[in-house]
């Protein structure tokens, strides 16, 4: 995935406050490029103070954004263009899931190497290209209104975040955080793909947890032999789908290891 190929397009956008928190939002997620379809006036004096104050350290995506007639013109340079909404009809289509389009963004955005275009003049060998990748427009509507038809006929496809039939109507910057947050963890899952803080224990690991487990709790009379074989199993089972850290199932053998020696001062 790259971010710098993300282009965030709000379409008329009413209230200054809201693009100064979708300007944050941005910020938050690694994506920097913001379009507006509107006209550029509409959005100084104070109006630009209100943006800046909801922006926070963020304004500075404000200070580069471009002011364009129509979605249409606003995506002529990006490769697809994705227009958000929460209602479904025929004019619509099929609707994507913000994971689902985070992968389909991924696709299209990234660098591409092409082995078969270029070739070194000094050895004749076939050298490897990089290709910047294109560029994925994500569409937001008015606040009041949202994407009309006619505006989602200029968008190539439709993405949609899943809400409450009583009320589903979300915030601009709050949709505008959720798409570009799905965009930014489907980079740091292709960066990391064990991204969550810590690696989780391998089934080889977990063995000897289940030992530790299992040998303190015969010390303490909790089962007899012929049952120690389901009590491992019960425990390998549950510490697996756990994915227990390393420094978890260190300190989970260290309560059994203690509670076996308490029995024993105990007796």
């Amino acid at each position: 995935m790259n971010l710098s190929n993300v282009v965030i397009i709000l379409d008329h956008p009413d209230e200054p406050r809201n693009i100064g928190a979708a300007c944050r939002a941005m910020a938050n997620n690694d994506i920097k490029t913001l379009r507006i379809v509107g006209k550029k006036d509409d959005y100084e004096d104070a109006a630009l103070e209100h943006i800046k104050v909801l922006a926070i350290h963020a304004g500075y995506i404000f200070d580069n954004v471009e002011f364009f007639d129509s979605i249409k013109d606003a995506t002529k340079d990006c490769s697809i263009s994705a227009g958000t909404t929460r209602r479904f009809g025929k004019k619509r289509g099929k609707l994507l899931l913000p994971e689902e389009f985070a992968k389909m963004a991924s696709e299209i955005t990234d660098t591409i190497q092409n082995e078969s275009l270029v070739k070194s003049s000094e050895s004749g060998k076939i050298a490897k290209e990089n290709s910047s990748g294109g560029k994925v427009a994500v569409i937001f509507g008015n606040e009041r209104t949202g994407l009309t038809d006619d505006q989602l006929e200029q968008c190539t496809l439709g993405v949609t975040i899943p809400s409450s039939d009583d009320f589903g109507s979300l915030n601009l910057s709050h949709a505008v955080q959720i798409l570009c947050y799905h965009l930014y963890r489907q980079k740091l899952s292709e960066k990391n793909p064990n991204y969550r803080g810590y690696t989780p224990l391998t089934l080889q690991r977990i063995d000897k947890s289940v030992e530790i487990i299992t040998d303190n709790l015969k010390e303490v009379g909790f089962f007899k032999m012929p049952g120690r074989e389901d009590m491992e199993n019960f425990w390998r089972s549950i510490l697996s789908r756990a994915s227990l850290s390393e420094g978890e199932a260190q300190y989970l053998e260290k309560i059994f290891v203690k509670v076996a020696g308490l029995s024993k001062k105990t007796k």
